[in-house]
């Protein structure tokens, strides 16, 4: 038989595949190794990332800001208060207007009462049930006030306080939290529906879903779309960043395995609920549905209609490109999209689903503001909470600031700063946008600060005028002088004359001090002092200033409120001090008190985020000065509103009115002040230029036009003259005629003058201008003295 021939191809074919195996063989061990060191990593990546999850979703899981409210609105028969104006109050809080009144947050007008279904409210005093109450009106306000439910007779009410913000957000997030039983049953079913229909079945992700996108990511490339569930949403917005990559979407998905392990479903979708992000409001992030419902429509969650859950429910998906304020069509056409699929899946019937998609987006108005409402205020409260609280407290703890600013008042302070300096700048031909301002409005009784404004725009945040804005307060300070002045009534009384003559005072460095009245014209040696004041003469004001002794004017000055260290030169006689309108609003607060000093307040009350008291800030009131040479000041100031420099007053305010006040004027022009009171409203404004420049404008004419009309809104109580005990009054016909180098001349009607018991002057005849020559003469007898002594006595 023939041998076979072996070929050599085929030998080496048959030896490879032996090769390979035997490759293999001693292969597999490292292959087993390198296996098992890779499931021991990530066993071990898994524990730390299951101890990560673990540890911040069972601890701490957000920080909470601060959040600020307005002062309560109290409801009681005989109040002053109008249907229009509380109906714009309840507006303003998201009250919303209904047939009836079937739950909180609803109210209802017929004839000539208000129904109203009231929202439960946590105070810093306890807890308020929700009531539904009746207020009936008459043309003096509120006629009566009544309980509709069953809760028993009822004096006094208080509203919800409105939300006005938070103060003190940590890396710019914000949020309300809710608990899952708090909000309306749709709210979690419709996210359910559009967000992750099958949620309650997967254990924290969906394959099904990841396939779809991955499918979809690998045709483009790139991640271009996500099949996260809730889970994995939550799990990117609490514990990742955003970026779009393979190994973080790997990361998120194990990590929302292993959050899905550990804790409930209801668990998951309550954090989910506090921690989505909804919405920017400037250098704030809008996170939860809680804050989103009041950011968007001015309503706790619990009143949210259907239309409106769905348009929260929308913005998911995409919060800047589906902002409703930004852009309104899209953001419905969206909305209606979700209102379909909540029909769809059977929990919004066919009438409710029609009128939800009829409905406008309902979205409340807001200008562009960051953190708050009304950032000067808030930046108040900020400053007077500093040294109590840490601010770990602050921006962590979720404390409940209860204020004392009145919504009301605070929009109408606003409105009327920026209508006012356009009015200014108008009529005066002074360049649009070029002034600025700042407002301080409080309560005479206990000094609250009820509306304070830092610019010309009170919504943006930025530079605080009315507590930064330091600047000469001129003539402001004249009332000081001659309270001072009053305070000594063997020496002076209303009726004591003034030497308005030129004036030159020789300073301790050469320089020689001139003043001169704006006029320009000198009145004399026989100015009656209340005129003196009244018309806001400087040559009397600064010669009374120096006889008196700078440094006991400054005493006056501190007790009134003042808490700076101004220089003790005779010009401070006319204001060279600098001061901003918050602390001018601190002085004549006192003024308006009868001389009672209360430290101006912004704070009520603070409590911890589930009601319980931590401070109170009860009323403090001393006596700083004697309440008669109080009750002599502000009797000039009145003249000062009625006749004097502060008469243009009267061009908006009822004549009947009594108010009292004082102008304010710089050199150069550059500053316009008027501070003036009712007998129960305080407000300061200042008009002027960030830049210093002359504003070309007096106290009459750039603040007293804003100043007016504010006080007007404010429906003021007219001050009555009611003396105290130890004055008594003379009737006496008083000059107003002033005129040429001998002072006053010519009288008016008779008007009852106030003096300190045992000070009335002897002598007094029917006129002032009388009794201001008898004076003279005794006056010109008097030794000069040294002005420098008595400059620094």
């Amino acid at each position: 038989m023939a041998a076979r021939k072996r070929t050599p191809g085929r030998r080496s074919s048959e030896k490879k595949p032996a090769k390979r195996r035997g490759l293999l063989r001693r292969l597999l061990p490292y292959v087993f190794l390198l296996c098992c060191v890779g499931a021991a990593v990530l066993a071990l990546y898994t524990v730390q990332l299951d101890t990560a999850v673990r540890a911040q979703f069972e601890g701490t899981r957000w920080t909470l800001p601060a959040k600020v409210y307005a002062s309560p609105l109290e409801l009681y028969a005989g109040q002053d208060l109008s249907r229009d104006a509380l109906v714009a109050r309840l507006q303003r809080q998201g009250y919303r207007a209904s047939g009836g009144i079937p739950e909180p947050g609803t109210y209802s007008a017929g004839g000539g009462h208000l129904d109203i279904h009231t929202r439960a409210f946590t105070f810093w005093d306890g807890e308020q049930a929700a009531r539904e109450i009746r207020l009936n009106f008459n043309g003096s306000g509120v006629a009566g006030l009544s309980a509709l439910d069953d809760d028993g007779s009822l004096a006094l009410l208080r509203l919800d306080p409105l939300l006005l913000g938070s103060i003190y957000p940590t890396q710019g997030e914000d949020r309300i939290l809710v608990e899952l039983g708090e909000v309306p049953p749709m709210l979690p079913a419709g996210l359910i529906t559009v967000e992750d229909r099958d949620f309650m079945n997967h254990w924290g992700v969906s394959p099904k879903s990841i396939l779809r996108a991955a499918w979809a990511n690998l045709r483009a490339g790139r991640v271009v779309q996500g099949g996260s569930t809730i889970t994995q949403q939550l799990v990117k917005n609490f514990y990742l960043d955003n970026q779009q990559t393979f190994v973080r979407k790997a990361k998120e998905a194990l990590m929302a395995i292993l959050l899905d392990a550990h804790y409930s479903k209801p668990e998951i979708l309550e954090a989910y609920l506090n921690e989505v992000y909804l919405g920017q409001d400037g250098g704030r992030a809008i996170h939860g549905f809680g804050l989103a419902s009041y950011f968007y429509f001015q309503k706790p969650i619990q009143e949210l209609q259907p239309q409106e859950i769905a348009l929260l429910v929308a913005m998911v998906k995409g919060p800047s490109y589906y902002d409703p304020r930004r852009h309104p069509e899209r953001a419905r056409s969206r909305r209606d999209l979700v209102l379909d699929m909540f029909h769809d899946a059977g929990f919004l019937e066919d009438d409710a689903w029609r009128a939800a998609k009829a409905a406008d987006l309902g979205v409340a108005a807001r200008s562009v503001r960051s953190t708050t409402q009304y950032p000067a205020f808030i930046d108040l409260v900020r400053r007077q909470l500093h040294g109590q609280y840490a601010d770990e407290d602050l921006t962590e703890e979720g404390l409940r600031i209860f204020t004392t600013l009145d919504p009301a008042i605070q929009s109408t302070t606003e409105a009327r700063v920026a209508d006012g300096l356009d009015r200014v700048e108008a009529a005066r031909g002074i360049e649009s946008d070029s002034l600025q301002a700042a407002a301080v409005v409080t309560s005479v009784e206990g000094g609250r600060v009820l509306a304070l404004v830092g610019g010309r725009d009170g919504g943006m945040a930025g530079f605080n005028r009315a507590l930064d804005a330091k600047r000469q307060i001129g003539s402001l300070m004249k009332p000081v002088v001659y309270l001072t002045a009053l305070s000594q009534p063997s020496e002076y009384s209303l009726v004591t004359p003034l030497d308005d003559s030129p004036l030159a005072v020789e300073l301790p460095n050469g320089d020689t001090w001139r003043p001169d009245n704006y006029s320009r014209r000198s009145h004399g040696d026989s100015v009656p002092l209340h005129y003196a004041l009244t018309h806001s003469y400087n040559l009397s004001t600064s010669r009374l200033a120096l006889e008196l002794g700078i440094p006991n004017v400054i005493d006056t000055l501190g007790k009134l409120g003042y808490t700076g260290d101004p220089l003790a030169v005779p010009s401070l006689a006319l204001g060279a001090v600098n001061m901003a309108p918050f602390e001018v609003a601190q002085i004549y607060n006192t003024l308006a008190a009868g001389g009672y000093y209360t430290p101006l307040l912004s704070i009520r009350a603070v409590t911890t985020s589930e009601g319980e008291p931590l401070n109170r800030y009860p009323l403090r009131i001393e006596r700083a000065v004697d309440e008669a040479p109080v009750y002599l000041t502000d009797w000039i100031l009145q003249r000062v509103a009625r006749y004097g420099t502060g008469a243009g007053a009267y061009d908006v305010l009822p004549n009947d009115l009594q108010v009292a006040g004082k102008t304010g004027t710089t050199n150069n022009l550059r500053d316009s002040w008027f501070a003036g009171f009712s007998a129960n409203r305080l407000a300061v404004v200042w008009v002027g230029r960030d830049d210093n420049r002359s504003a070309e404008l007096t106290g009459a004419t750039g603040a007293l036009p804003l100043w007016s009309r504010i006080m007007a809104d404010l429906e003021p109580r007219g001050i009555i003259e009611t003396p105290p005990e130890d004055v008594v009054t003379v009737p006496l016909r008083l000059n107003f005629d002033p005129s040429g180098s001998r002072g006053a001349r010519g009288c008016g009607d008779t008007v009852a003058v106030p003096f300190i018991r045992g000070y009335v002057p002897d002598g007094l005849s029917d006129c002032d201008s009388d009794i201001m020559q008898d004076n003279a003469e005794r006056r010109r007898n008097e030794e000069e003295g040294n002005w420098l002594q008595r400059l620094f006595r």
